[in-house]
């Protein structure tokens, strides 16, 4: 290869040189591409919240720990602040801080430990109930447009009975408000919060009940997690209202519920409509339906005056009806005289006719009456001749007849198979023959056969 003589050799060449801020983004987009969002589990130290919002702190176990920080956006949707020692779960991106160049993770997510836990049996329970069709939109129940009375399923001393009795105080004060005290926290609280909806749906003293709790971390709200919960949410008679912790809360219990609630004041507003809202429509309602009467009634005299100015004098009227009447019927009558002559006309000028025309019939029915005298002579004496005929064909036939020689002593012989045997040859020793006499028959067996008698 030829080379100029100012060129380099390219053997005697130096690397490239990059700066510190250029390796630490290279490192940093090294880490996040091999590394995706991770659930990781530690526990919380050195925890630090910035006046930006922005939390810092250093999420450590037994043998190793890592810097991490969780930025304003993520932080607001926490739902607690952790605390110094706290076991927490956090969904992290691994990267690099480039000004510093120190290894962290940016959190996306955190929760307490053991969530993950409980989210999945959270996700199993509701799988279960929504494959038993208690989730269906078909069995919601829509809320009663004016509910009297108001159930509250909640706890006595809980912030959120008071959130919903001032909404309701201020939104509809004529409304009747009923308490049902259960736990809405622990190990028993399931239970009695079931007993509770169950007692108000026996009692049915509310249209429509509340089924709320304030805010709280997954453990404290998980009792209305269970199945037992659910169930008698779905088999309340009245519709029911779920308004459990904050918006970005869920539980089964929303899930099984007519309708879910963002918040308990939320619960209450949903559940009454504001008594000055209703006031208002009545007064518009008020003012529409006067606006239509008065038109209706504009409208009606409006319509008797054009009557008015049609109507005519009652006795001017009968006067009119009387003429028309009086043409009428004598139109009728000379309608009605003028068909009847001419058809007495015709029927005088068709019998003169018939009469002219009509035969003489006297004789012909004296000659017929003859003809008939003739024939029945007639027939009688053809019919007397037949019957002596016919009675001496009888006697002869008389003669011929077979039973009468049987009655003489003769029989008739036949074989087993019915033939009549007239000669000794067809006859067989042993044979059983049938003999046929005047009166009966009767089956002899043959001994012997003999050929002629002489």
């Amino acid at each position: 290869m030829n080379q100029t003589p100012n060129s380099p050799d390219p053997a005697f060449e130096q690397p490239a040189v990059i700066t510190v801020s250029a390796l630490n983004q290279a490192v940093g987009r090294l880490l996040e591409r091999s590394f995706p969002l991770t659930w990781i589990a530690g526990e919380i130290s050195n925890f630090t919240r910035a006046s930006s919002g922005h939390w810092y702190f250093t999420l450590k176990d037994d043998a190793a720990q890592v810097r991490a920080v969780m930025f304003r956006g993520r932080a607001q949707y926490a739902g607690f602040v952790p605390r110094e020692g706290d076991k927490v779960e956090v969904r992290a991106l691994v990267t690099l801080y480039g000004p510093r160049g120190d290894y962290q993770i940016n959190v996306e997510a955190i929760r307490r430990a053991g969530v993950g836990a409980l989210f999945e049996a959270f996700m199993r329970l509701k799988e279960k109930l929504a494959a038993a069709g208690l989730f269906d939109e078909g069995r919601k129940r829509p809320l009663p447009l004016f509910p009297r009375t108001i159930g509250i399923v909640t706890s006595p001393q809980a912030a959120a009975l008071r959130d919903v009795l001032t909404a309701l105080r201020r939104r509809a004060p004529h409304v009747r408000v009923i308490l049902y005290p259960t736990l809405v926290q622990g190990q028993l609280a399931a239970a009695r919060i079931a007993e509770a909806i169950d007692t108000a749906s026996n009692r049915a003293e509310c249209d429509v009940l509340l089924v709320c709790r304030g805010g709280g971390s997954i453990e404290d709200l998980w009792c209305f997690n269970e199945e037992v919960v659910a169930y008698a949410i779905a088999n309340c008679h009245m519709p029911v209202i779920s308004g459990v912790g904050h918006e970005t809360d869920f539980t089964i219990a929303d899930f099984a519920a007519d309708l879910r609630a963002a918040t308990p004041t939320a619960a209450a507003e949903l559940a009454a409509t504001p008594r000055g809202d209703w006031l208002a429509s009545l007064r518009a309602d008020a003012t529409d339906l006067r606006r239509a009467l008065r038109r209706t009634l504009d409208d009606a005299a409006q319509t008797l005056d054009n009557h008015a100015r049609r109507l005519q004098s009652p006795s001017a009227r009968i006067r009119q009806q009387r003429l028309q009447l009086l043409a009428l019927s004598t139109a009728m009558m000379h309608a009605n005289r003028a068909p009847l002559n001419t058809a007495r006309h015709t029927v005088e000028r068709l019998g003169g006719r018939l009469a002219a025309r009509r035969p003489d019939t006297r004789p012909v029915r004296a000659h017929l009456a003859a003809l008939q005298h003739r024939c029945t002579v007639n027939i009688g004496n053809g019919l007397a001749q037949r019957r002596k005929a016919l009675q001496a064909l009888a006697a002869q036939l008389e003669l011929l007849n077979p039973q009468r020689t049987l009655e003489r002593g003769y029989a008739i012989v036949t074989s087993d198979k019915g033939a009549i045997l007239r000669s000794p040859g067809q006859i067989q020793p042993r044979a059983t023959l049938t003999l046929r006499l005047a009166e009966g028959s009767a089956q002899v067996q043959v001994a012997a056969v003999q050929a002629s008698l002489e």
